[in-house]
Order: C-alpha cells, then structure tokens, then sequence
C-alpha cells in the first residue's frame, strides 16, 4: 500500500483526517460568494427558459390587474351603490368583479402549471449536467471531497432554481407591479397621505436590503454544512461494522452531534433574520394603519375623501404592504438560489478529464508496452512516496510488484491507471508519454481487479457486464464460469439475477471479488491490474481462480500485487519496492538466487505457510508483513 499524505489528528472510528470533520471549528476556508457570477448564472438560467418565463409573466400581467377589480369596486358599491343609492349599478358592479375573480383564478392556475413544470424540468436538466461534469473531474478531486459534499452538489443545489425560473422571480416581479398599480391608484385617491406612506415603505424596502446582504453568505454556507454533515453520515453507515466491532456509536454519536449543531446555529442564524425583516414589515404596516386612521378619518370628516376612497384606500393600502412582505420570503428564497448556483458554478468550473484531454492524442490500438522513467511522485510537497522509479514491462508480459506495507506499490498502479501524475520522470505506453494520451481512450485497454472490490446495488449480471454493458448472457456466463461465479450463482434461487445489495454486501468477501474478476475478464483489457486480485479467498478458491487468471492474463500486460508471494513465481519480472525505490529486481528464480530481500520475504512466507498448516489460527500473511 502507498504511503499516504502526513496524518492528522483524527476523529474516532474515522478514516478522514479531523479537519475535514463537520465538527470540527477549523474547517476549510470557502471560496469567497462573488454576487456578480451569480447574477450572470441567474440571468443565464432565466434566458435558458425565456419562453416559460416570458409567458409567466403575461399571465402575472393579466392575473394581478384583475386582482385589483374587486377591491376597487368597492369604492363604487358604497359611493354610488348605497350612499348615492343608484342600484342600477349594482349587478354591473358584481358581475365585473366576478368576472375579474375568474380570470384571476385561470390566469393563477395556468401560471402555476407553466413555471412550475419549467422549474422542475430546469432542475433535472441541471442535475443532469452537473452529475456528468462531476464523474468526469479528475480521481483527486473525489479523494480530497466528502461523498456527502458531492450529493448535495448534485441533489439539493439545484433546487434553488425553482425561485429563478419558477414561482420566485414571477412572484417578485408580481409583487412590484401590484405595488406599483396600487400605489398609482392611492396617488389619486389621496396624494399627501400616499406620500406619507411612501416614507415608511422606503424604510422598510431599505431595511430588507441590508437583511438580503447578510443572510445570502449564510445560505450559502449552510449548503456546505450540510454536506459535511451529510458526508460523515453517509461515513458512519458504510462503516457501521468497523463503528460496532469497536464500540464507537457514542464518539459517533458526538462526532455527528457537533455537525447538526453546526447545521442549526446557521439555520437558527437565517430563521432570526428572516423574522426581523418580517416583524419590519409588521411594524411598518401598523404604523401605516395608525396613520391611515388618523389622516384619513380626518379627510373623510374634511370632506376630502369619502367613504368609499377611505375603505378602498384601505384596501390598496394592502394590496402595497402585502407584496412588500412577501418579497422578503421571496428575497431569502432568491438569495439561496443564488448560493447554490454559486457553488455549482464552482465545481463546473474545474477542468474535466476530456477538457484536459482535448489537445491530447486518441489512442486506437494498445499493444501494452509500458515504462517507467525516473519517475518520482509525492502525496504531500517534500514527502515523496515514489523515487525514481524506472522499470520496463514488455507488451504481454507479467509484472508482479512485492514490497513492505506503504512501500508504494498501489501508488505505483495509480499512476498506470492514470489516476494521478508523476511529478518527476516520464511513464509511457507504447512509446508515447501517458500524459499526451487521452485517458478516456486510454481507460478503455485496462482492466482491474483492485484490493477493495466495489460492486453496484444490481444484479449479478449486471456488476458482470458493467464494462460491457452489451455483452450477451451467452458471453457474461462463460467469463462467469472462467471466474468460478457460476459455483455459487447456480446456488441461488434466482441465479445471475440475484440482487447483491449496497457494495455487494448479500456476497462474501470471496464472492465479490470472484465477480470482479470475471467483470476484468469480460472487458477483454490489453493492460490487466490485478491488485490483490485473490486476497479473500480461500485457498482452494485461490487454486482455481489462479488457473482464470493465467487465462486471462495470456497476450496482456499484467501488473500484480500479490501477498501470497507463491502465487507470482511465474511472473516475467518481479520488482522488488521498499519506501518508494526497487531494491531488487528480476524473476522468481533470479531474486532467490541473490539472497536478498525478496528470498527473505519469501523465506519467512514459506515458513508462516507451514505454520499455518500445523496451527490453521494463526494469520501468516500479517505475521509476514507484505502485502
């Protein structure tokens, strides 16, 4: 195993360093919000979905004027329909606001169906593309995020754009005409007490324009909260047999508890700002009431206005209050969306892997030769892990890699995968360097088989033809059958569509790692990785995957990692690594015949072997120390 980066303190039961914890006070330092991209992202979205949009807003154009019909008749049914008792007017006037009430509805239903739907089909479409740039960001960056960080990215995000292309930003602009009419239509109702009024609103417009600047920061920062928190949860449950077996639910408990506290000081911090400019609002609109009484009553008692323009100026007085409120819901539900297109842009700012790849040279046939040259690789500035490394691995042949724990052996195969860079030196395939050839062609020649064997929540099957989704039933048995699958597949009552569960947890250590590979089989790679390849299995299982495995490794490059130094004695080459440098070189033969490391290794294997035999408790391969 590689070695990795220097440790940090870390927290109970964890495998991540306490830093990245959602408890922990010294979180890393976010990328500041920049208002101006997340304006430009907004005002993209929008003109993505201009026509819904644009035919939202003529809805709102008719529905909110036809809102307004009904209260304004009212000053006409008390001036002239019972002050002036003209009842001739009294049908008129209701059939109007009936017909007004009716439009109001239809207009409201139809707006609703229309941005509604754009909304959420703006949501998936965004899901969509956020999803496909993440799997194609470079393996470092999926090393150095939180799973939980990633979900919500993906998931919760884009939901804030409902509020850009749906209701939200149709609402705000709805709200503002229907303040704007209103407040026309109080301008000539009574102008010195509009006036009045204006004063107040202007206090309060003003008000929830500081409120909006503070608490856009604290939205976006409880997105990333919660996919911390979320993260170590998700930690938690893949690992709750490690959490059990050494009693950590409660420091769990507590690890998890820090981050939901977290998550509600920001969220108590946003409810307290969202009330304030609420309560602002309320004050405002009591003090407008109070005004109205006064000032009004006295016009009314002047002569100035009647009765009907005191109770319609009352009711246009809300028609103006009223969106200005809402606007503060609104304005929150926008500063969010704002947040979470600040974040996406974010991640679709990084560089993807065909991005990268866009210059590089396609890759049309492989024939396997692979070379190292003076490669050094570090994890951490100034530690490296690999120094210097130079070997060469013949198209065809086999190369088996031996080596101390943390000697850089798993290093070295992710460098072959392309999953980092040397930093120094030069690896090449075929001739060309690896860094010249685009990854995706380049991916497609390799197969592995790695130490952890991950397997989807699907079907035998399924995981089987994961790297050839189109390989027939015909093809996926004989590979089964070359892999030892069909052994305990027949066994099943459902057969190759037994579901395996989350990782292939319903299948044994053995099991999963027989489905493996035979999925590296079927991908029929010119470059085969075995990392490991048979470390669950008994060692009957061994024996006869072995024979698979020398089948499929025929005609391909194979690289190997093995802990059961027995197994590599027909290698073409076995390279020797200790603290990131070859020590010794050569074949099976060869390396016993120097008497060097690999013969003490192998030595002190072969001696553990024959304990074991006598004594079937004791683990010889952690007695030995290789991997």
């Amino acid at each position: 195993m590689a070695t990795s980066a220097p440790a940090l303190p870390r927290d109970p039961a964890s495998a991540r360093p306490a830093a990245a914890s959602p408890a922990s006070p010294s979180a890393p330092k976010k990328p500041k919000y920049d208002p101006k991209r997340a304006w430009a992202e907004a005002r993209a979205l929008i003109w993505e979905h201009r026509k819904s949009v644009g035919l939202g807003l003529l809805l709102m154009l008719i529905s909110r004027p036809a809102g307004l019909v009904l209260p304004a008749a009212t000053k006409w049914l008390i001036d002239e329909v019972l002050v002036n008792r003209r009842s001739e007017l009294l049908v008129p006037i209701a059939l109007a606001s009936g017909a007004a009430t009716l439009i109001q509805a239809i207009t409201s239903f139809s707006l609703s169906q229309v941005v509604s739907v754009a909304a959420q089909q703006a949501i998936a479409k965004l899901r969509e593309d956020v999803q496909a740039h993440l799997v194609r960001l470079p393996v470092r960056y999926f090393d150095s995020t939180k799973s939980g960080v990633l979900v919500n990215r993906v998931m919760n995000d884009p939901e804030g754009i409902r509020n850009l292309v749906g209701t939200g930003v149709i609402q705000l602009v709805g709200g503002v005409v229907s303040a704007i009419m209103a407040l026309s239509y109080l301008l000539w109702l009574n102008w010195r007490l509009t006036a009045v009024m204006v004063v107040f609103l202007a206090v309060f417009g003003a008000g929830m324009a500081v409120a909006f600047r503070r608490l856009r920061p604290i939205f976006r920062e409880r997105s990333v909260i919660q996919g911390e928190v979320t993260g170590r949860l998700t930690e938690t449950i893949g690992g709750i047999r490690v959490v059990k077996v050494y009693t950590a639910e409660q420091r769990e408990r507590e690890v998890f508890r820090g981050g939901v506290q977290r998550l509600f000081d920001n969220i108590r911090k946003t409810i307290t700002g969202t009330s304030a400019t609420t309560a602002l609002g309320t004050a405002i609109v009591g003090a407008v009431g109070t005004i109205l009484m006064v000032l009004g009553g006295r016009d009314v008692i002047a002569g100035r206005m009647t009765l009907g323009d005191l109770v319609t100026y009352t009711f246009f007085v809300g028609l103006v209050a009223a969106p200005l409120i809402s606007i503060a819901s609104i304005g929150t539900q926008l500063s969010e969306a704002l947040a979470g297109l600040d974040r996406i842009r974010e991640l679709k700012d990084m560089a993807t892997e065909d991005q990268l790849d866009a210059s590089k040279s396609a890759v049309t046939t492989l024939r396997g030769d692979v070379a190292f040259e003076n490669v050094w690789f570090s994890y951490e500035p100034g530690v490296p892990v690999l120094k210097g490394i130079s070997f060469v691995a013949p198209a065809g042949t086999t190369t088996a890699l031996v080596g101390s724990s943390g000697s850089g052996k798993s290093t070295l195969i992710s460098l072959i995968m392309a999953f980092a860079q040397p930093e120094k030196g030069v690896i090449r395939i075929d001739g060309s360097d690896l860094g010249s050839l685009k990854l995706r062609d380049y991916r497609g020649q390799l197969g592995v088989v790695l130490q952890d064997n991950f397997l989807f929540d699907g079907t035998v099957r399924d995981n089987i033809a994961f790297t050839r989704p189109g390989a027939s039933a015909e093809q996926v048995e004989e590979v089964a059958r070359i892999a030892h699958v069909d052994e305990f597949v027949s066994r099943f009552p459902d057969g190759y569509d037994t579901i395996v569960g989350e990782r292939g947890v319903k299948l044994s250590g053995g099991q999963r790692q027989r489905v493996a590979i035979a999925r590296a089989i079927l991908a029929d790679p010119r470059v085969l990785i075995l990392d490991e390849a048979t470390s669950s299995l008994d060692s009957e299982s061994e024996q006869l995957i072995q024979a698979g495995l020398r089948r499929l490794r025929a005609g391909r490059t194979t690289f190997v990692i093995a802990h059961r130094l027995s197994t590599i004695t027909s290698a073409d080459q076995i390279l020797v690594i200790e603290e990131g440098e070859i020590v010794e070189r050569g074949t099976h033969g060869q390396l016993i015949a120097q008497n060097g490391r690999y013969k003490e290794l192998y030595d002190r294997q072969h001696r553990l072997e024959s304990d074991q035999f006598i004594n079937p408790g004791e683990d010889f391969t952690t007695a030995a120390g290789v991997r």
